[in-house]
């Protein structure tokens, strides 16, 4: 092994798909060795909201310690920028105490920018101190001069892709934050972005010879079937454990749900419902619910509103108890449909940038299949398939350097994704999509392979041809 990665801290990486199991995993993990766990999931890091962002009680936590759990105000903006700052003297910590830090998350650029020497967008003094042998040039300077970056307009864009139309190739233009990000590092070094990011900055980005750590990487991930079936159940179970009182006690008609944790999901996806009933419940609460039924019933009061009126946040529950040809728990339902198919959803998105992170990066992720335990719901299999090859991994890792478990036995049969060429300065723009930008080779064949551009394309395609008939 390299001896530069020989002195590097040791420490375990648990990541996966939502309902995979890491949280489970990782305390399992303090059976066997002496560890401290950092949370790494974007919204468990914020303070409420504990039954929605699936938190680990306390009780569940055997007495483990946890770090960067519920801890940050709601309001804030904790970005990988804070994540990482507030994560490396955390390590510092544990490791002074004789023991191993576990970062456990499924936000993976919480994880890239705990472990990359720098984070390649979001700070500016990191890609300025690794870029400074770049020199403007004088035309570059003279733009400078002129620039005045302040709140996104709608001729930033348009700005950027006129000083450096390479850099916006890399970004969406409805990228607002980034826009200003590049545009703010030129005014700053006079350099154009695409210079710093694809000089040493970008040699050094996510590659695992430059860590910061020596990471040992356990993927738990399960079959994306047996996945989505979890996760709807779980959505049920967090019905019952009093997700509607907490969404009621976070809901503000003027909230903003772009900043803190109101981006969670399962918060704006009951948005409507919480309006409705907000508005019900108020002194002039009759007039949604009744002209809804009376145009329904033909007129009448229905005996919905007298529900509507008793109804408190103590027992919102109770709405999913009603008729089913019930106002309230028509619009209740559909958002708890809606969390369902949003978290599926996630569940995929994860999974691919896990792929990524292998194709891409080339992290050497290893996986151990949760399919299994998660069907059968049997503490016996979960140790077996699940925490027993990890601590042969991880054993492995802290004592010899060499893998107990060879790659292959790990994938149970799946194929290990294939190391492909990094491109993000290749724009490509998918019209049968509405215009769609992608960036990358690879992304934009990741597109092409999807169910809803083919499902576009071939629309695209009888439309063209009924068009063709017609005018024959």
């Amino acid at each position: 092994m390299d001896k530069e990665k020989q002195r590097k801290p040791k420490l375990v990486i648990v990541m996966g798909p939502t309902g995979s199991g890491k949280s489970r995993l990782s305390i399992d993990l303090a059976s066997h060795f002496p560890i401290e766990i950092i949370n790494a999931d974007s919204m468990q890091v914020y303070e409420g909201l504990d039954v929605l962002t699936n938190k680990v009680s306390l009780h569940e936590r055997k007495g483990v310690p946890h770090h960067l759990l519920g801890t940050i105000s709601p309001n804030a903006e904790f970005t990988s920028k804070d994540f990482r700052d507030s994560a490396i003297p955390t390590i510092d910590g544990i490791l002074s105490r004789n023991c191993l830090p576990v970062i456990v998350g499924g936000t993976n650029y919480y994880i890239q920018a705990l472990v990359s020497p720098f984070l390649l967008d979001d700070s500016m003094d990191n890609m300025v101190e690794h870029c400074l042998n770049i020199a403007p040039d004088d035309k570059q300077a003279d733009n400078k001069e002129d620039l005045v970056v302040d709140e996104f307009t709608s001729s930033s864009y348009n700005l950027l892709k006129e000083l450096d139309p390479d850099s916006v190739r890399r970004i969406h233009p409805n990228d607002h934050r980034k826009i200003n990000h590049f545009l703010g590092l030129y005014a700053r070094t006079g350099v154009l972005p695409s210079k710093l990011l694809q000089g040493k900055a970008s040699e050094n980005w996510g590659r695992v010879d430059n860590f910061r750590y020596n990471c040992c990487f356990i993927c738990v991930d399960a079959s994306l079937p047996v996945l989505d079936r979890y996760v709807e159940k779980r959505v049920d179970s967090m019905v019952d454990a009093g997700l509607l009182n907490e969404v009621y006690d976070i809901y503000g008609p003027t909230s903003d749900y772009t900043r803190g944790l109101r981006q969670a999901i399962g918060v704006r996806e009951f948005e409507d419902f919480l309006r409705i009933f907000h508005s019900n419940t108020n002194a002039s609460h009759s007039c949604i619910t009744n002209a809804h039924y009376d145009s329904s019933a033909g007129g009448g009061t229905s005996t919905s509103t007298n529900k509507g009126n008793m109804i408190s946040r103590e027992n919102l529950r109770a709405i999913l108890d009603f008729s089913d040809d019930d106002y309230y728990k028509i619009i209740l339902q559909e958002a708890i449909d809606k969390l369902k198919a949003n978290t599926r959803r996630l569940v995929r998105r994860q999974k691919r940038r896990l792929t990524r992170l292998q194709t891409l990066f080339g992290w050497d992720l290893h996986y151990v299949d949760a399919t299994e335990a998660i069907l059968c719901n049997s503490d016996e299999s979960w140790q077996e398939q699940v925490v027993k090859p990890s601590v042969n991994v991880i054993r492995s890792f802290l004592f010899k350097d060499e893998y107990l478990v060879p790659d292959s036995e790990m994938f149970n049969g799946l194929e290990r994704p294939k190391l492909v060429s990094r491109d993000l300065w290749t724009q490509h723009i998918c019209e049968a999509c509405g215009s769609r930008i992608l960036r990358g080779a690879h992304e934009w064949e990741q597109h092409q392979k999807g169910r809803s551009h083919r499902k576009r394309v071939l629309r695209l395609k009888k439309k063209l041809q009924s068009s063709s008939l017609a005018e024959l």
